[in-house]
């Protein structure tokens, strides 16, 4: 038995390191859409509607994400599917922040990404360096389809331009001395973008199997000894649920081109100094006009 593992573990390897090798991953992504608080007090929103457009949003999220590898590049793009009703005006737009559509591409040889967004109408290319996360890995395991996975957790910093990561911000405490009026002076605010903040920092769980020994997975995720078959930041969750390897038709793994190239941390100004703009002309989940880029 044990040559037997020596040989399948050799067999896969030069598989591997084969310059035609390619996977196919097919994950589902599921989003807990952001708590807004009751609309901050917004009087012409009810409970009812504020129901209705959170079940929108989370449709609107669940995504199915296609990742296409070999030993050093992979690409991942989400398959399309028709708007849902009532995804018009403020509301498209939050979708569109909240990282939906565009091609993704990283390297893990030059330690590279790339990935298209439109967002406020206008095309970007963010071009910059992959993220390196400080792995903890466990010996704990679980079983994703027919693979055994290993878990692996890490701090990451959060992406501020992904309105998936939004959150109520606490309510403020009363200064010492103060009083209570200062403090409903304070979150009186009907403006729910003034009730929101993104944290710096996420926590994240992966599993991950050596069985497919590739140091990838979908969206930014990499340097584990294995294909990343499941994720979670807390908020949004990827879970695999198809793999083919070495398919009959290859599939061309290219670097995206399209949009004005910008880096991570300028896209992020971009995305913040319209979203203040969004802030100011009252703009909130399921209405307002979005703001124009120059």
């Amino acid at each position: 038995m044990k040559k037997i593992a020596i040989l399948f573990i050799t067999l896969l390897s030069l598989g591997l390191h084969a310059q035609d090798f390619q996977g196919v991953a097919t994950y589902e992504s599921k989003t807990t859409p952001p708590d807004f608080g009751g609309m901050a007090g917004n009087r012409d929103i009810t409970p009812e509607m504020e129901k209705q457009i959170k079940e929108r949003m989370k449709t609107a999220l669940e995504k199915t994400i296609i990742l296409t590898f070999n030993r050093t590049e992979s690409t991942w793009l989400e398959e399309e599917k028709l708007d849902a009703p009532g995804q018009e005006g403020g509301m498209r737009m939050m979708m569109n922040m909240m990282g939906g559509g565009g091609k993704h591409w990283k390297s893990i040889k030059e330690k590279r990404f790339a990935t298209e967004k439109e967002v406020f109408g206008k095309e970007f290319l963010i071009d910059d360096t992959l993220p390196k996360l400080q792995w903890k890995m466990t010996a704990e395991t679980k079983k994703i389809g027919d693979y055994t996975c290993y878990k692996a957790t890490a701090v990451a910093p959060t992406d501020k331009s992904d309105f998936r990561n939004m959150r109520i911000k606490k309510s403020p405490q009363t200064p010492e001395g103060g009083s209570e009026a200062a403090k409903t002076e304070a979150t009186k605010s009907t403006n729910f973008m003034d009730r929101m903040e993104i944290p710096d920092t996420k926590e994240i769980t992966a599993w991950y199997t050596p069985d497919i020994p590739v140091s990838t997975g979908p969206a930014n995720y990499w340097g584990l000894p294995g294909l990343i078959l499941g994720v979670s930041d807390g908020t949004t969750t990827l879970l695999c649920s198809k793999i083919v390897m070495n398919p009959k038709e290859k599939a061309e793994i290219k670097k995206p081109t399209k949009g004005k190239k910008v880096t991570q941390a300028e896209y992020t100004d971009i995305v913040a100094k319209k979203a203040e703009e969004m802030r100011q002309m009252g703009g909130g989940p399921g209405g307002g006009r979005p703001p124009r880029m120059n």
